[in-house]
């Protein structure tokens, strides 16, 4: 299965497993589930991590490369396309960084990984 980590999944996932759901844990678990991390995540930890908003053991810098490497997460870039899949999503979030990573995986066809349940408004399919 392909899978898209919201931020905060992939915070907990590496940082405070604890609050993840079993479902999630075991997904997330298994090697055979191919783990995306958002260049969109790593804006919205940067921005809140900078705003003070988001306290981190280590800068964004060293922290988010280090665990994606450490867990096998391979990286989702943000493109145009995604982008501008954004002016057709419905105002189910008005969360501007969640609303990019719902467009991402409409686009890429994947399952995101997230306890948020606004993400099934969209129709993507959901896991947690």
């Amino acid at each position: 299965m392909k899978l898209l980590l919201d931020t905060c999944t992939f915070l907990w996932m590496v940082g405070k497993p604890e609050a993840l759901s079993a479902r999630a844990r075991a997904v997330l678990g298994d090697a055979t589930n191919v783990l995306h991390l958002s260049a969109v995540s790593s804006f919205e930890i940067a921005v809140k991590a900078a705003l003070g908003k988001l306290t981190l053991m280590e800068s964004p810098e060293a922290l988010v490369p280090r665990q994606m490497l450490r867990n096998g997460i391979v990286p989702l870039c943000l493109d145009h396309v995604h982008a501008l899949k954004v002016h057709a999503l419905p105002m189910h979030h008005a969360d501007p960084f969640d609303r990019l990573l719902v467009a991402q995986a409409q686009v890429e066809r994947l399952t995101v990984v997230t306890p948020d349940p606004a993400f099934a408004a969209y129709g993507v399919s959901v896991l947690w």
